[in-house]
């Protein structure tokens, strides 16, 4: 017995860190999916079937928000504060609430688990990993706080709501906002009767641009107030490359939707103005809708799919390939066929195994979505827009939709959970296992001699 429990003991050391992180969520989505299943956990108290009970899992772990049910009619409070924590473990990782119980219970953290969550958040070097794991849980805790405090002040005021569910439904709202989840509590009127609210929707958009920072960004802007230190050139990318797209976004959803009836064109220019900048926030890979999305035009539509594939930032609650990943991308390319063979960023120079690993980020979920796509099309009576949005929204973890989950064959919800799964977990870290087991299989002291290949 010992021999065997060794053995054991062995094969858990030998897995590398992205099976542990990936077995970790899926540990999480189980226990989820059970305690959904049970009659408390719906507002009918009755059994609610598992492909239902592990979707709305999936989706709440993965911080997507993509539903077959209502969230805030289907499930009863119980079911709710499942959802809840599983939004809240899935946003912050599992990794960090682990570290976080050992610090309150004065347990040493092992190197290994302080790697571990310095992957999570795609960091250099896990030396500092307790006290950054001490600041992202208060800083994220205290942001919602303030974010469930601004929405209860508007929240109270609906029509039909006590005082005690406002407050839930305003810390329930918070914590989805900042996690990038897009669960909503408001019923079959869902968030768009708040469409002109101004405090709603400026708190939203503050948590979710917040959320989608990521919190390395955090720790460099803390740094830069209180100790007066130079922004990094990652920090200064993320918050150009936010602050561009969500301008830009806002700008081109206005100009294509001003006159759109079924969206914002019966609505008054100012309350145009904040929808479609709140649009442009939500694709950030938050998820929440003002309006349905099945009724915008086909460009609006394009530019959606569009921003919600680039999504938040690295180490962050958001999804999609990345903001930095595109800016890598792009201005490698550029700086190529500019013929400036070694592109620099701010004064620095983009390393190619950072353009290896944004080409490889890029093009596994381009072939993600699109065998996503060829499943679902194949399944469904969907045209291929309303397919791809969904697509693009699940693997990006962004939890918009045309209104067609529900409607989906249990064989394309099994594909759109999938999506879901592994755009939470990271293409980056599938990414990362696959080379690392490559590197020991072949050895990493073989070199081959250059192929010459033609390209383009």
């Amino acid at each position: 017995m010992r021999v065997l429990s060794q053995t054991k003991k062995r094969g858990l050391r030998r897995l590398g860190t992205p099976v542990v992180m990936a077995l970790g969520f899926l540990v999480i989505i189980a226990a989820g999916t059970l305690l959904l299943t049970l009659p408390l956990s719906s507002a009918d108290h009755t059994f609610t079937s598992p492909l239902t009970a592990a979707f709305t899992s999936v989706s709440a772990t993965c911080v997507t928000g993509l539903t077959v049910v209502n969230t805030g009619v289907h499930w009863s409070v119980f079911g709710q504060a499942v959802i809840l924590c599983m939004i809240q473990i899935g946003g912050l990782g599992f990794m960090t609430l682990t570290v976080l119980l050992l610090l309150l219970i004065r347990h040493a953290v092992s190197p290994k688990e302080r790697m571990m969550v310095a992957m999570s958040y795609n960091l250099p070097t896990y030396e500092n990993t307790t006290s950054l794991v001490r600041r992202i849980v208060t800083g994220t805790f205290s942001l919602e706080l303030v974010g469930a405090i601004l929405l209860f002040t508007q929240f109270v005021r609906y029509p039909g709501l006590t005082v005690a569910e406002a407050v839930w439904r305003s810390l329930f709202t918070a914590v989805s906002a900042f996690c990038n989840a897009g669960f909503d509590l408001m019923g079959e009127d869902g968030m768009g009767v708040f469409a002109g609210n101004w405090v709603v929707n400026l708190t939203l958009i503050a948590l979710i641009i917040l959320g989608g920072l990521g919190f390395v960004v955090w720790s460099d802007l803390e740094s830069w107030l209180i100790r007066r230190r130079r922004l990094s050139v990652y920090t200064r990318l993320v918050l150009g490359m936010t602050a561009v797209l969500l301008a830009v976004g806002a700008l081109l959803f206005a100009v294509m939707e001003w006159n759109n009836p079924d969206t914002i064109g019966g609505a008054p220019v100012g309350q145009k103005l904040l929808m479609s900048l709140f649009h442009s926030a939500t694709l950030r890979t938050a998820g929440f809708a003002m309006f349905d999305n099945g009724c915008m035009r086909d460009g609006t539509l394009v530019l959606s799919m569009v921003l919600m594939f680039i999504g938040g930032a690295s180490g962050s609650t958001a999804g999609g390939v990345k903001v930095v990943t595109v800016a890598v991308l792009f201005w490698t390319v550029f700086s190529v066929a500019f013929g400036r063979p070694d592109p620099v960023i701010c004064k620095r120079q983009v390393s190619k195994d950072s353009f290896i690993r944004a080409v490889s980020v890029v093009v596994m979920q381009i072939l993600f979505a699109l065998l996503g796509a060829s499943v679902v099309s194949a399944v469904t009576p969907f045209d291929l827009t309303q397919v791809m949005y969904e697509v693009i929204s699940a693997v990006s973890t962004v939890g918009l939709t045309m209104g067609i989950t529900p409607s989906l064959p249990a064989v394309a919800q099994l594909m759109i959970m999938l999506l879901m799964y592994l755009g939470r977990v990271g293409i980056l870290t599938v990414t990362y296992a696959a080379m690392m087991n490559l590197r020991r299989d072949r050895g990493a002291d073989i070199t081959y001699p250059d192929a010459n290949l033609l390209i383009g």
